[in-house]
């Protein structure tokens, strides 16, 4: 409601105007003079009696100058160009991870960024060594990119063996590596129609190690193979294999092959359509598969073995030796609400060395790699291998087209 004086409500306008006629004559008054115009001023104009006393004691503003607005609160410390522009490199060529998992990455990758791109000044070094998550989304905001491309499902229930494979009922022994949740994604597109290639991912219960295989078609014959050469190359040994309910794991041949040898392989399967039964693989779908390939068709067979020199060298060294990933601590349902906890981010190497299951000689073996190793060359190396499979894949979608 406007302010009223004896009768008449006074605008915006009117009480400039009245401020500029009394404030020449404040400012020259003395201490009572000032109190008696400050309490007319107030009463007239309905004034806060601390606004009121700004209002008559702001300066003008000298012609031609503007007045720079500034922020309340402290200087920004992390807003320089430079930092920014490593935190985009390092952003980018890790793949964008979420501000948590960055973090901790920042750390193992700094040494090799100077080894690439040049030696960073000591003041930067420690900014980027010391900023938040929260500092790190306010920074790359303006670069972040939003994919909502989806996919669709190719999962389709395996009838045989249903009874033989049990379903995992109770939790592993998640405090050693070895226990492994399996899955498949296609590549086909927006058709199931024909073949096509698939990509086949295992991850580890306990440290998130994952391992990715492409096989054309998802017959049992070509995905037995990739998951023993999957086991060929694990830094610890095979102890659990839980998969779901399609066909391409449901089969004797699989059975045979993990149950008929000296020490076999626990083998269990998850509950019909309850993905959340394998929520660890298939997280991974995204982050290994899907960021790498996107939704594209793969119909042509000669690129699964291009697929699988990629995921079993550049591609795995680079998620399971420099990428950080998260792991569920506590889950606790409050109401109709879950609440979650978190250790804090570490790369599945990381994990396998403080892990008591592996002897001295895995871990020095898991170190010797990890010194030969240069996330930003593996990235280059999986970006050249990319373009040549992409080609293929264009190719192949043109002659289609044609036909």
């Amino acid at each position: 409601m406007l302010p009223k004086y004896r009768g008449i409500y006074m605008g915006k306008n009117e009480r400039q105007s009245y401020l500029a006629a009394i404030k020449k004559r404040y400012r020259q008054a003395r201490k009572g003079a000032k109190k008696l115009i400050l309490d007319e001023f107030c009463q007239v104009c309905g004034y806060h009696r601390k606004y009121a006393i700004r209002l008559l004691n702001k300066k003008k503003a000298k012609p031609g100058r503007k007045k720079k607005l500034r922020k309340p609160g402290p200087k920004p410390r992390y807003q320089h160009e430079e930092l920014v522009n490593v935190l985009k490199t390092i952003w980018f060529v890790a793949d964008q991870p979420c501000s948590k998992r960055f973090v901790p990455l920042i750390k193992l990758w700094l040494p090799f960024y100077e080894d690439n791109y040049g030696l960073l000044t000591a003041d930067i070094k420690d900014k980027l060594q010391t900023i938040s998550a929260a500092t790190i989304d306010r920074l790359l905001q303006p670069v972040r990119a939003h994919q909502q491309t989806k996919g669709i499902t190719a999962t389709k229930p395996g009838t045989l063996l249903r009874n033989q494979i049990p379903i995992r009922t109770d939790a592993w022994d998640i405090s050693e590596p070895g226990f492994m949740e399996a899955d498949t994604v296609a590549h086909c597109g927006n058709s199931l129609m024909g073949d096509f290639a698939w990509s086949l991912t295992l991850t580890d219960y306990c440290t998130g190690w994952t391992e990715n295989r492409a096989t054309w078609g998802k017959g049992a014959g070509g995905v037995v193979e990739q998951i023993k050469d999957i086991e060929q190359s694990l830094p610890f040994e095979l102890k659990g294999f839980d998969c779901d309910n399609g066909s391409e794991f449901l089969n004797y041949h699989l059975l045979r092959y993990f149950q008929e040898r000296d020490a076999p392989v626990a083998f269990t399967r998850s509950r019909p359509y309850k993905k959340n039964d394998n929520a660890h693989v298939e997280q991974k779908n995204w982050t290994h598969v899907r960021q790498l390939f996107g939704y594209d068709r793969i119909d042509k067979q000669a690129l699964v073995a291009l697929i699988n020199d990629l995921y079993k060298n550049e591609w795995s060294a680079l998620q399971n030796f420099f990428l950080p990933n998260m792991k569920l601590k506590t889950k606790t349902r409050i109401n109709s609400r879950y609440k979650r906890t978190y250790y804090s981010p570490e790369t599945p190497y990381q994990r396998l060395l403080q892990s008591e299951a592996i002897t001295k000689q895995q871990k020095q073996m898991l170190i010797n790699e990890n010194k030969s190793l240069d996330p930003f060359k593996l990235r280059a190396t999986i970006e050249e291998k990319l373009t040549t499979i992409f080609k293929l894949i264009s190719v192949t979608s043109n002659v289609r087209l044609r036909l």
